[in-house]
């Protein structure tokens, strides 16, 4: 397997806070992993630390076998984007030019035929063709969601980095996008990955092909959902007790106790 990231020993604190210690994962070649964790574990942290919008204090990242640090901004967005938690940008142009913004790593001189060309298909993929000329900041948040999540496949990457992508979406929507990242990381004509924090249980199981659980700023667990989504493994990351029914290793129905397990 074709490694596409790999993160060697990563260390990150805020303050006193040691939020992610001397974390390691690897990620490879047509891999659409999700990173599972209670809020404040630190998976928006780490997506921040892949991309260098953070520093790690200790550690190596690698992305296509190059060091992150060794890259320059514009080498490092030709293979990988970065889709945050909530968009604060509230673009006053067309749908059609903020998914264009994605091209910017790619643009010399001029925007190219080929651009555009780019826009238009990652438009019809993900069925937003209609949106194209309707103003971003006059959409909803779960429009401007997918706005951006298609700002980022046009951008081409090998490497997508996902912070919540479906978080303000509808269920239809949820799987929707989900089918179609599968679909895009899958395609062996095209090697790509992606790492995605998500809470939705479900979700992650029915569409990672790996799952890596993030507990106490460490990889409690990684490997495909059925292997890694067990009432033990739950009780530790989440606090709660459960039962598991799986279906042909990727339906899932998490069935919540009443009792909640106490955190030491």
């Amino acid at each position: 397997m074709n490694l596409f990231l790999e993160v060697n020993d990563v260390s990150f604190n805020w303050g006193e806070n040691d939020v992610l210690k001397n974390l390691n994962l690897e990620i490879g070649e047509n891999e659409l992993v999700s990173l599972l964790g209670v809020n404040g574990a630190g998976k928006s942290t780490l997506l921040k630390c892949l991309n260098r919008i953070l520093t790690p204090e200790l550690g190596e990242i690698r992305a296509l076998s190059k060091n992150i640090n060794e890259m320059d901004l514009i080498q490092l967005s030709k293979i990988m984007s970065y889709v945050p938690q909530s968009v604060r940008s509230s673009f006053t142009m067309d749908v059609f030019d903020v998914v264009l913004l994605g091209r910017r790593p790619h643009i010399n001189w001029m925007i190219s035929n080929e651009d555009r060309d780019k826009v238009s298909n990652t438009l019809r993929f993900l069925n937003l063709e209609d949106f194209a000329f309707r103003r971003f900041n006059e959409l909803s948040g779960g429009e401007r969601q997918r706005v951006i999540i298609a700002k980022a496949i046009a951008q081409d990457p090998s490497i997508f980095l996902l912070d919540e992508p479906t978080s303000d979406l509808d269920l239809k929507s949820q799987i929707e996008i989900m089918k179609k990242l599968k679909e895009l990381i899958s395609n062996p004509e095209s090697p790509k990955s992606a790492l995605v924090a998500i809470h939705d249980i479900n979700i992650a199981a029915r569409f990672s092909d790996r799952i890596l659980l993030l507990h106490e700023g460490k990889i409690l667990a990684s490997g495909k959902p059925f292997e890694v989504l067990t009432a033990e493994n739950i009780a530790t990351v989440f606090g709660v007790s459960s039962s598991i029914e799986w279906w042909n290793d990727s339906y899932i129905r998490v069935m919540i106790e009443d009792e909640i397990k106490e955190k030491d």
